[in-house]
């Protein structure tokens, strides 16, 4: 038997199409969900792994001793008041559509272990591996696997080959960190295989085992599309079991190919001409994957992690300074992220995607003496834009040089339960029969009350 209680798993459609329309379960799938506690909505999370700076990203710090002081200046923003770093001055014209938190923090200094710590939303409390589950995947787990009416998959980790070894230590540990843990493997996420060439032409990840049942779906659908367009059967289908044929004959690949856009779009996004690396130097894709990400959510996806590798600026041998850094890495995000909150906008998408924007951790408030930050706990960078929450704010302050909150603390989970909030109707959700405990206690934590 198919379960029903977190909605629709991909083997689910493999075994549903193996039935042949006579015996399509999908349709139950789909009216399951009709008055559910999951809302129209859908998250991006951009992950600037590595650790961006605190104060090179939104909090400039300028008035501060200049040790302290953001390396790359900082911009006036739309905001009365409000500055971003240097890097951002695109970002800063949109600053009325976003909400930057200035007293983010946790207690991991480590890479490895603060990826997993921030990308679990501090369900592994100590980022070992052992404990917790990625909010992507709490995400998989309560809305199902795959959208209902369109296949596409509900979490998504966007990555590319990358070509240098710090970039690629970097995205393995997104990959650790986006893992499902006691959720189970059907809620990990889907990862298209990242490749340096035009995201138009990705191919999707398909594990070797799965591979023959795939095959063997494809051709009895084919044989079940001709049967349908030779005996008219789909008229007399109610309009849940249209949405399923729909499903299994079209599927979610649409998503995937950005030739269908606007060049002048494209264009826009594009962050090709910036090389990004320390080592070793590749064109930046990001501009491609946030307009991918963005094309997933109009397909069903509901939580797509973006990974953007080089923020660790240290100013050694594996890492740029700050100032050449956000040179590049800045200039990146400022491109990308500002075309997908305009392209959103103009969609009449902004109330239905969330955008987050965090790391592993901060930087260190002074400067080292070779004109890097280190690793910072204390303070970090996390802001967000649309998803229904209120915009055109900063939320907590940091002290007189970054070093610290000066407000309360806001932490992990107060991220992850503001992004529960925005998924799921939490009323509901404490009401579904079938919901495990775990997961409802993790939208007890209070979200960021400024924003919800």
């Amino acid at each position: 038997m198919i379960d029903l209680s977190c909605g629709p798993s991909r083997r689910d459609f493999l075994r549903i199409g193996a039935f042949g329309l006579g015996g399509l379960a999908l349709p139950r799938l789909l009216a399951a969900r009709e008055e559910g506690f999951v809302r129209d909505r859908s998250v991006v999370l951009l992950f600037l792994s590595g650790g961006a700076s605190h104060i090179e990203t939104f909090d400039p710090k300028m008035e501060a001793p200049s040790e302290f002081r953001s390396m790359t200046g900082e911009v006036p923003t739309s905001l009365p008041g409000v500055t971003f770093g240097g890097s951002f001055p695109r970002l800063a014209k949109l600053a009325h559509r976003m909400a930057v938190v200035r007293s983010f923090q946790h207690p991991i200094g480590d890479h490895e272990k603060a990826i997993v710590h921030v990308l679990t939303g501090g369900t592994d409390s100590a980022g070992q591996l052992k404990e917790g589950y990625s909010i992507g995947s709490v995400t998989s787990k309560l809305r199902g696997a795959n959208h209902p009416e369109k296949g596409t998959p509900t979490y998504s980790l966007l990555t590319d080959d990358e070509v240098d070894p710090q970039y690629r230590n970097e995205r393995e540990r997104v990959r650790r960190g986006s893992h499902a843990g006691a959720l189970g493997a059907l809620a990990s996420p889907f990862e298209p295989a990242g490749k340096s060439q035009a995201l138009s032409d990705m191919s999707l990840r398909v594990p070797a085992e799965r591979l023959e049942d795939r095959q063997e779906l494809l051709r009895q659908l084919d044989r079940l599309e001709r049967e349908i367009d030779q005996g008219g059967a789909i008229g007399a289908m109610d309009r849940y079991e249209r949405q399923a044929v729909e499903v299994l004959l079209r599927g979610a690949g649409e998503a995937f190919d950005l030739s269908k856009e606007d060049p002048r779009l494209l264009k826009r996004y594009d962050t090709g001409r910036i090389k990004v690396g320390k080592k070793e130097f590749r064109p930046s894709t990001l501009g491609r994957q946030m307009l991918l990400a963005r094309r997933l959510c109009e397909s069903g996806c509901g939580f797509v992690t973006v990974h953007s590798a080089g923020w660790d600026m240290h100013a050694d041998g594996n890492n740029p300074g700050i100032e050449s850094g956000m040179e590049m890495l800045g200039t990146t995000v400022d491109i990308a992220v500002s075309a997908f909150l305009e392209d959103v906008a103009a969609r009449g998408l902004s109330e239905k995607i969330l955008l987050v924007v965090t790391g592993d951790f901060g930087r260190t408030p002074r400067i080292n003496k070779k004109g890097g930050r280190d690793h910072w706990a204390k303070l970090g960078t996390l802001a967000f834009a649309g998803g229904g929450l209120r915009m055109g704010q900063v939320v907590g302050e940091s002290d007189r040089t970054a070093s610290e909150p000066a407000t309360t603390p806001i932490g992990p989970a107060q991220m992850m339960s503001t992004i529960l909030h925005t998924l799921f109707d939490v009323g509901r959700l404490r009401l579904e029969s079938g919901v495990p405990r775990e997961l409802l206690t993790l939208v007890e934590t209070p979200p960021i009350a400024e924003l919800v």
